[in-house]
């Protein structure tokens, strides 16, 4: 039971069969969470998830807004990932883009061409992977408000990227995941900005705190949105949308349906 509890959101996701190809291959991830409850912790499994041994071709490309990568290391070291050994064997990349916030002047890296930049380099790292890892690359976004910190504010900009990485998705089969802070934002412009970005989106995972209001055993909730998932056992393709609840632990992540918890 306990295994089963720990599976719900590779269930939610398509992950629990070991298929060829990878079930997020070419599709757009969001991740979106609130003040009140974090969905970093999402990001954190999927990105051990993508670099386990039960998908030797996966390759992970993540780019870094907001810790740098000792601080994603000891997360996952204690989720049983050792992102420096993967780094070493050229399945996981990590771009340190905190520089970009407090951008040198004469460089100039700001703003659209610091993220066109960013995009050349994401798309020559995976041209450069051996041919049965090409379209099995990941890029992962931690943050995505912190790419309009980096853009002066410029949601355009972030949105242009986004569309970028996008073109890989369909192009090269790889896949995008990226963490947004849903209500970090109190201008008119964000809806839009929002409605936008989920056109994209082909699954979303949205981190809340319980209806109920605080509980002592249970941290929140997650609504995963999977459009056209497919079903293995029946072939058929669909939505399809999961609920649950979550209890972040210091090594690992208890997810239970609502009422089975003792």
């Amino acid at each position: 039971m306990e295994n089963r509890a720990l599976n719900l959101l590779d269930e939610a996701l398509g992950l629990d069969y070991q298929t060829d190809p990878w079930p997020l291959r070419g599709k757009v991830v969001l991740i979106e969470d609130c003040v009140e409850t974090s969905g970093c912790f999402v990001l954190h499994q999927l990105l051990k998830r993508t670099l386990s041994s039960q998908s030797p071709n996966n390759t992970v490309i993540f780019v870094a807004f907001s810790h740098p990568l000792s601080h994603y290391d000891r997360i996952l070291r204690k989720l049983g990932c050792n992102l420096v050994a993967q780094r070493e064997n050229g399945r996981f990349f990590f771009f340190d883009m905190l520089k970009l916030l407090c951008p040198d002047e004469k460089e100039g890296k700001t703003g659209k061409g610091g993220f066109t930049a960013l995009y050349w380099k994401i798309q020559n790292t995976i041209c450069a992977l051996p041919e049965n890892n090409k379209n099995h690359a990941t890029i992962m976004i931690d943050d995505m408000s912190l790419m309009e910190v980096a853009a002066h504010g410029s949601s355009d900009h972030v949105l242009d990227f986004m569309h970028y990485c996008h073109t890989l998705t369909s192009e090269l089969g790889c896949s995008l995941i990226t963490l947004n802070h849903e209500d970090i934002y109190t201008s008119m412009e964000r809806p839009t900005f929002m409605l936008q970005t989920k056109y994209l989106v082909d699954v979303l995972i949205k981190a809340e705190p319980l209806a109920t209001g605080l509980a002592a055993d249970v941290h929140g909730q997650l609504t995963v949105l999977n459009r056209d998932f497919c079903n293995v056992k029946g072939g058929s393709s669909k939505n399809k949308i999961s609920n649950f609840h979550f209890k972040v632990k210091e090594n690992s992540v208890e997810y239970f349906y609502p009422g089975t918890r003792t």
